[in-house]
């Protein structure tokens, strides 16, 4: 086997009700400078916490404007204004947008780099500021992951940042808080994550070492999406969704995604469509694209889907890609980009942009040209 390295937060707690360890651990240390990153409809349910903290001496400052996907300039705003708090800490509870947030600002808000300068790999130069990550959905993994994205409104191109520097120092997985998560966000963040394990598994690095919380994590959300989306308050089905994105979380520091994710970034960049409804859309062309690398793991693929052997190796891995396009409309996701309001004139654009992403689109592992990318597009309306 070549070697691995994984990047994890010096401490994972994963239990419904685990937010109210958070509170606790933090009063033990000696920060009391706290910068809260959230949404609003998440503000209530963690009110408690928040007065917990605050009667115990704590000054925490709360963002709650990263309403959608996070741009540069939003970023550099957010760093402002915590410089002119001097905070001592971060904490991000939310979904991937406030995570990937709260991670960049721990890391930059006292460093002299710039968020535009550290794009790519490997660029940030030192750890920041404590950090603590609370998901409250079950998609991007972004709470174990070593990476943030931010879309640059310059190029209309969403950009990856990622250095061990972002590794969170501890992430408290709590199931309850994605029970408020409405259908269609649980659908879309769901497959965001199926995204991520599918990708490490097939990706051209994959190993043996993440192959099994790829695995994992697609049978994990294969067999509960569905269920969340109908019944937000499945508890079991919570908890499964939540272990599937921390599983595709693990698979994005080592490995990575590929083609599928390189291809999405310019339908959020261009048409501000969201991170989890674009891999969806893209996830079975991209997958029927990459089938002869390895028809033996499209295979297994299927069979982690629940799917029986079709016969042959290849029929089974066929049949896996037809069940993620009814995965979807199961889901009530969109399917085709003809839905989406984009018209087929926009793909030589698209595929222009795509081929920038150049981080993903080396991991594939059959290798994607223009052409290529055009083609996938074009098969989508």
């Amino acid at each position: 086997m070549k070697n691995i390295k994984l990047l994890q937060p010096s401490k994972i707690e994963f239990g419904s009700g685990c937010i109210d360890q958070f509170a606790t651990d933090y009063l033990a240390l000696s920060h009391r400078k706290l910068m809260l990153l959230t949404a609003p409809p998440i503000l209530p349910l963690i009110q408690p916490i928040i007065e917990k903290l605050e009667t115990a001496g704590v000054t925490v400052s709360i963002y709650d404007k990263i309403l959608g996907e996070p741009t540069l300039n939003e970023f550099n705003a957010i760093l402002e204004e915590a410089r002119a708090l001097h905070i001592d800490s971060v904490v991000g509870i939310g979904g991937g947008s406030v995570l990937d947030v709260a991670k960049l600002l721990a890391a930059l808000v006292y460093s002299e780099q710039k968020a535009s300068e550290v794009f790519g790999i490997g660029f940030i130069k030192q750890k920041g500021v404590w950090l603590a990550c609370l998901p409250t959905t079950a998609g991007t993994g972004s709470e174990v992951s070593p990476n943030s994205i931010l879309l640059d409104e310059d190029e209309h191109l969403k950009k990856g940042i990622v250095s061990p520097f972002l590794v969170a120092d501890v992430v408290y997985i709590d199931p309850k808080l994605t029970c408020t998560v409405p259908a269609k966000i649980t659908a879309e963040t769901g497959m965001d994550a199926l995204s991520h394990c599918i990708e490490a598994y097939t990706n051209k690095f994959a190993h043996e070492v993440i192959d099994c919380y790829a695995l994992e994590g697609i049978r994990l959300i294969a067999a509960n999406l569905e269920k969340a989306v109908k019944d937000g308050n499945d508890l079991e089905a919570r908890e499964a969704l939540c272990l599937g994105s921390y599983y595709g979380g693990l698979c994005l520091g080592p490995v990575n995604t590929a083609a599928v994710h390189a291809l999405s970034y310019p339908l959020g960049g261009e048409y501000h469509i969201s991170h989890g409804l674009s891999n969806a859309i893209l996830l079975p062309p991209v997958m029927a694209y990459n089938l002869e690398t390895n028809i033996g793991k499209f295979a297994n693929i299927a069979r982690a889907f629940g799917i029986a052997d079709q016969g042959s190796e290849k029929a089974t891995a066929e049949a896996g890609i037809a069940y993620m396009e009814n995965l979807s409309k199961a889901c009530g996701i969109p399917t085709k980009l003809s839905e989406l309001g984009i018209t087929p004139d926009k793909v030589d654009e698209l595929a222009a942009s795509a081929m920038k992403v150049t981080r993903l689109l080396v991991n594939n592992p059959r290798e994607l040209t223009f052409e290529d990318a055009k083609a996938i597009y074009q098969q989508l309306f």
